[in-house]
């Protein structure tokens, strides 16, 4: 089934019932709070699962609770998401990937209740795609350590209750992204180089800023923990001083171990060779396999938990 057949097919149903149908084809899912973006599980999308006893008792516990969907190798999809939030608008931004032709190829069309716009492709095979913020562009890509709120999600805006709505659907296949091209056009930037700073670690001053500015979001905090660790890790900061900032800051609701987990996943993306561990690799399955062929079943295993 293509994705675009399911995520019609679920943007009709209940909310338990839409979480139930994206499990029974393999597209794993978890629970966010009613009418938000926050995780309801201990572990957000790490946790998330096609194994219908576990969907079904979730939204059961939540049957308001908004369906997400972890992007990347876990689903085989990926996300271009395009904001819409006071000064920044996106819309002008994709219009211009579009005009240069970097982001042809999706296979669905979502707006969300802000206004903005969820572009789905199909994740490429065998090649991790990390998650990006192009803050001044107003767009985010969702790959690797990411997750969306899907339809027939829902949130509060102003005084009425918006839905994540399907806007158009492409006739043919979608077609693979290439979301390093695109975040080049969006966000150009020359290459971060270390710099001493005072008798401490490489970059330690950064790590702490960047701390700071995390422990002051309210949403999507895993994301943008996982965007900051990339940066740190490209910039020459010691995997151990980003974690002890990280850590130092954080309030006590961002778990250390979550923060490390993700920490640690966006170093080993950066430098895979330095931070492979077999725990990361066990259980993973090629990205996009079987995302737009998959069939129904009886029965699937929750999604192993990987790193960010």
């Amino acid at each position: 089934m293509r994705a675009a057949s399911l995520f019609t097919e679920a943007a009709g149903l209940p909310l338990p019932a839409a979480a139930a149908r994206f499990a029974a084809f393999g597209v794993p899912v978890f629970p966010c709070v009613p009418g938000g973006k926050r995780p309801l599980t201990g572990h957000g999308f790490h946790d998330a699962s096609t194994d219908p006893a576990q969907v079904s008792a979730w939204w059961r516990r939540w049957p308001g609770a908004n369906v997400a969907v972890p992007t990347g190798a876990a689903s085989g999809l990926v996300v271009v998401d395009v904001d819409v939030h006071g000064p920044v608008d996106g819309r002008a931004s994709f219009r211009r990937a579009r005009d240069a032709g970097l982001v042809e190829g999706w296979e669905l069309l979502v707006r969300t209740p802000t206004g903005g716009m969820h572009a789905y492709y199909p994740a490429t095979p065998g090649i991790a795609q990390r998650s990006w913020q192009a803050g001044r562009a107003g767009v985010d890509f969702r790959g690797d350590g990411g997750y969306i709120i899907v339809p027939p999600s829902a949130r509060p805006i102003d005084t009425a209750t918006s839905g994540y709505r399907i806007v158009q659907v492409a006739r043919d296949p979608g077609r693979e992204l290439d979301a390093g091209r695109l975040r080049d056009f969006l966000d150009p930037r020359p290459p971060i180089r270390p710099r001493p700073v005072g008798g401490q670690s490489v970059g330690r001053e950064d790590a702490e800023r960047l701390a700071r500015w995390l422990d002051r979001q309210d949403t999507d905090r895993n994301l943008k923990l996982f965007w900051a660790s990339c940066r740190l890790a490209e910039g020459g900061v010691s995997f151990a001083d980003a974690l002890d900032a990280v850590l130092t800051a954080a309030k006590s609701d961002f778990g250390p171990r979550e923060i490390t987990a993700t920490v640690r996943s966006a170093y080993r993306a950066v430098h895979p060779a330095r931070h492979t561990t077999t725990s990361a690799t066990q259980g993973a399955s090629p990205a996009g396999a079987g995302w737009f062929d998959r069939r129904p079943s009886p029965a699937r295993p929750a999604v192993p938990r990987r790193g960010l």
